[in-house]
């Protein structure tokens, strides 16, 4: 039984709400469940972009700038983290006494209005991961509500209002936001050394996702990562495990090159349910492909039915996302910013056959980039080249002393390049036929990709 929280009652209590932001990737989605369930909403943001137009067409009221008087009659205010406690909209929502809500609990109370919630969560994967349990939910006409931290080709949008019980959320460990869901599915997909500057220890990352899926009935996690293992000690969820190991309940056999990405056999007690072709490259997305198959057969949905959605998935906004040939070169965009990350998106790659592998990092904040230099300069040296931009520091003061020059120093061919428009001109003065080009990193790298798409766009 989920439990009713204080958040549940307000949102239970208002109809009329209004929302900082409401623009941003995160909010975007909310804001439509919201109006698919009768809220009247208003909204304000800084800047026009491809969510908030969505948001738009669905006739919310759209403000631009953030003034007090935006807030109206509301009854309720949500913001994202990434609105100061200065803005005037939220100043005068505690002047007046209006409540106000972070999106994270705005989040939570909602999945607490569905039956039937699956949580994806893991340090590397959830986007994809989520991303591929909605397109096969979708295609197989069970009509889900969706929250996903990236686009989804399918339906051009993070997220999407269904009108059945099921919800797929992608789950974020980041300041134990997660911990305020109530997901009846969890799926763990791997633990990682991340987000240590809130963590501390690995003990500490390790025991949020114990508390994510302890919430749970039912608990699918990567019986090949260890941690994994030990954040499902405990429980009293039914578990279910999946990976390449022969141990696991779900597991991926005769896996193979394949021209789009690997192929390979999912395989239950000793059954072959279906060959998958992943048209994602690298072996990790075998995993990822493995552990939204599992999900999806135990609710029912039909081998057949699965194979062709997941068969159908080309990768989720900004990850290994393919954005065209320039000049000769591939561009591809990727949102990989931990080493893991960066390690998986070249290694595959260099699978792919082209002549070299040039990547475009951003490093997105500095803690991060300090405590794992080392493994930073291990990742991006399976790089032919690197040019790299200033470190987006995003919330956090240099208290580090990093600088994006001491990755550089150690690596044999790379560059250290600020402004997009000055990455850009190396790019392509860099760049020769048969190479491809990875734009990278969790800020707004991706902005260097489209200033070259951009000017090749005016050469046509």
């Amino acid at each position: 039984m989920k439990i009713v929280r204080e958040e549940d009652q307000v949102i239970q209590q208002v109809k009329r709400i209004h929302m900082i932001g409401i623009g941003g990737s995160g909010m975007c989605p909310l804001a439509e469940i919201l109006h698919s369930k009768g809220y009247r909403l208003t909204g304000s943001d800084n800047n026009e972009s491809d969510p908030l137009k969505r948001i738009k067409a669905l006739g919310i009221p759209v403000y631009m700038g953030h003034r007090a008087d935006n807030i109206g009659d509301a009854e309720l205010v949500v913001y994202s983290a990434a609105i100061a406690a200065s803005n005037p909209e939220l100043i005068a929502a505690k002047e007046k006494g209006i409540p106000t809500m972070e999106r994270s609990h705005l989040l939570g109370a909602l999945t607490r209005q569905f039956d039937n919630v699956i949580g994806v969560c893991g340090t590397h994967g959830k986007t994809t991961v989520t991303s591929i349990i909605t397109q096969i939910l979708i295609l197989n006409k069970c009509d889900p509500t969706a929250v996903i931290g990236g686009k989804l080709p399918l339906i051009g949008s993070n997220g999407i209002a269904g009108g059945s019980q099921t919800m797929v959320c992608e789950s974020c460990e980041f300041v134990d936001t997660f911990l305020q869901m109530s997901p009846d599915i969890a799926v763990l997909l791997n633990i990682d050394n991340d987000h240590l500057d809130y963590f501390k220890t690995m003990e500490n990352l390790t025991l949020s996702f114990h508390k994510f899926l302890a919430m749970s009935r039912l608990a699918y996690y990567n019986g090949d990562d260890a941690l994994a293992h030990q954040a499902a000690e405990g429980i009293s969820a039914d578990r279910v495990t999946f990976g390449f190991g022969q141990e696991n309940d779900y597991r991926a056999e005769n896996v193979v090159s394949g021209k789009f990405g690997f192929a390979f056999d999912v395989v239950k007690n000793g059954e072959t349910l279906a060959r998958l072709e992943m048209h994602i490259p690298g072996r990790h997305n075998v995993l990822n492909g493995l552990a939204a198959f599992a999900v999806c057969y135990d609710l029912g949905v039909e081998p057949a039915g699965i194979k062709a959605a997941i068969e159908r998935f080309t990768g989720a906004g900004r990850r290994f996302e393919f954005l065209g040939e320039y000049g000769g070169f591939t561009l591809a965009d990727d949102y990989a910013h931990h080493p893991t990350e960066i390690a998986a998106t070249l290694s595959a790659a260099k699978e792919l056959r082209y002549d070299r592998v040039i990547v475009v990092f951003q490093p997105f904040t500095f803690s991060r980039t300090a405590l794992l230099k080392e493994k930073f300069i291990k990742a991006l040296s399976l790089a032919d080249k690197v040019i790299l931009t200033p470190i987006m520091g995003s919330r956090e003061v240099n208290t580090y002393g990093i600088k994006s020059e001491d990755l550089a120093a150690r690596l044999p061919d790379a560059v250290v390049i600020d402004g997009f428009e000055n990455v850009a001109d190396a790019v392509m003065k860099t760049a020769k036929a048969g190479d491809i080009v990875i734009t990278m990193g969790g800020g707004d790298i991706y902005k260097a990709a489209h200033i070259i798409q951009n000017r090749f766009g005016e050469k046509a």
